[in-house]
């Protein structure tokens, strides 16, 4: 067992954690065999600035569970690779990024306008239900000049969150499963896409991929969303 702190540069709604970052504290400590990808749900927002309990793909926050992981055949992610596009017509696809101007939670770590040490992507729509958008890992996010594998989870988040109508159907992640194929060099441009798959009641689906700069798979990622009222989190 281990204890973990969300700092408040991780968060996403204004008072819990960003969803894919800590699913990728959670997912990066499950107990996996060769074939398996780790599935994780969270059941709670995730506290900020508190010690938490992380063992074995469970993080605890005393008796209260926040996040699980469980083991998933790989095959669970067969259909999550989005088809890539070209660095340049993922960077044009920023201009339209609607988070720019109305984004339901502005400090989120991974693509809040107003978390000036995030992520920063833009995911803007690029067609048929699909975002896109260029990532250049920044120096801190990596300790051997890779991209940490728990950055990586959080920048396989909102790029399928961006999918969905987030003005008309704000959404936080209820769930995350995610392949990590290779980690990027720090400062490498990387693509992020998303795509919408699907509703059913306050679920939403969706899926993501990222791209090294030659076009290599670095991971993929399928989520399910849960509507809420923003107003919750303030």
């Amino acid at each position: 067992m281990s204890l973990v702190r969300v700092e408040r540069r991780f968060q996403g709604p204004e008072r819990s954690g960003n969803g894919g970052y800590v699913a990728g504290l959670v997912g990066t400590a499950a107990q996996l065999d060769g074939s398996q990808v780790p599935k994780v749900t969270l059941r709670m927002p995730p506290p900020l600035e508190t010690d938490l309990d992380l063992s074995a793909g469970r993080l605890t926050d005393g008796a209260a569970l926040v996040a699980e992981a469980v083991p998933v055949d790989s095959e669970f992610l067969a259909d999550a690779t989005i088809d890539p596009v070209p660095p340049a017509e993922a960077r044009a696809a920023e201009a339209s990024y609607r988070g720019l101007h109305d984004h339901p939670f502005p400090t989120c770590f991974v693509c809040g306008p107003a978390n000036q040490r995030g992520l920063r992507l833009k995911p803007g729509p690029i067609g048929s239900g699909r975002t896109a958008c260029t990532w250049q890992p920044a120096a801190d996010l990596g300790t051997d000049g890779l991209v940490d594998e728990v950055f990586l989870w959080a920048a396989l988040d909102c790029p399928g969150g961006w999918t969905i109508d987030l003005e008309g159907r704000p959404s936080v992640l209820g769930q995350l499963t995610a392949c990590i194929d290779a980690r990027p060099q720090i400062g490498e441009e990387c693509v992020a896409l998303g795509r919408y798959l699907g509703e059913d009641g306050r679920k939403t689906f969706t899926t993501s991929t990222l791209y090294d700069a030659d076009g290599r798979v670095l991971a993929r990622a399928k989520h399910t969303w849960i509507t809420v009222d923003p107003a919750a989190f303030n």
